[in-house]
Formats: structure tokens, C-alpha cells, sequence
């Protein structure tokens, strides 16, 4: 049985915690788990996800992905305050393993320090660490 390979769109930012982030206007991000991770995960049963309004720090827990194999954190990837949640998870939590970078996405933050983003890890970068994986 050939091993899928996990997509890693190019255009993204990534950390070694499995987050994706997409800048979506100058202050704003908006972040989702990977392919690679939802491939980890298993079948996603259940999504939990901070309160619009709730400011997180850089490497803080954001909320929480249950699997039918585990449960695990979703982390901050950057500082900044919760702006938009997507609320679809609620009812589709499978968004996460169908469409993980589009309609699966989970929450957008108003970030503390916008340039930041500039320090994830780009595509070849996350593809390297999800070889070691």
C-alpha cells in the first residue's frame, strides 16, 4: 500500500505543532490544523474552539481536535485576539479531514504583531518536518 503524501500548499506558513497559517489581510490570520495532521488524528469527531474575543499568546492551547483515536491541542500559533471562530465545525467536525486547509479552517486572529508570521515555517521547511514525522 503506497503512503499518501500530505499536502503542503506553498502559499501557507506552518509551525511544528501542525498548525497552518494564511495571512488574510494586513493584522489578520486565519489557521487550521494540516493535512498531515488530520492524517494523524484519524476521523475528527469533535471540534472545540475558543470565544470570539479571547486573546491567546504564541504557543498557547486554542482549543481542542477528538479523534475517534485521540484527543489533542490546537495551539496558537501567534499572539493575538480571536476575531472569527468557524462555527460549521460544530455540526461538521469531518471538515477538518475533508477540506483542512479550506472549509475546515478554525478559527482567524487579530494578530498582536503582524510580522511575526514571518518567523512560521514555509512550505519546504514543514514538508522536511512532516518527513521526519
Amino acid at each position: 500500500m503506497k503512503e499518501r503524501t500530505a499536502v503542503i500548499p506553498e502559499e501557507l506558513k506552518y509551525t511544528e505543532e501542525h498548525e497552518w497559517v494564511l495571512r488574510t489581510s494586513e493584522d489578520t490570520v486565519r489557521v487550521g490544523i494540516t493535512d498531515y495532521a488530520q492524517e494523524q488524528l484519524g476521523d475528527v469527531v469533535f471540534v472545540q474552539l475558543p470565544e470570539l474575543g479571547e486573546q491567546v499568546g504564541a504557543g498557547q492551547t486554542l482549543g481542542e481536535v477528538e479523534s475517534t483515536k485521540s484527543v489533542s491541542d490546537i495551539y496558537a500559533p501567534l499572539a493575538g485576539e480571536v476575531v472569527a471562530r468557524n462555527d460549521f465545525l460544530d455540526q461538521q467536525p469531518d471538515l477538518v479531514n475533508s477540506d483542512p486547509y479550506g472549509e475546515g479552517w478554525m478559527v482567524e486572529l487579530r494578530l498582536d504583531d503582524p510580522t511575526a508570521v514571518d518567523d512560521l515555517l514555509d512550505a519546504t521547511a514543514y514538508q522536511e518536518l512532516a518527513a521526519q514525522g
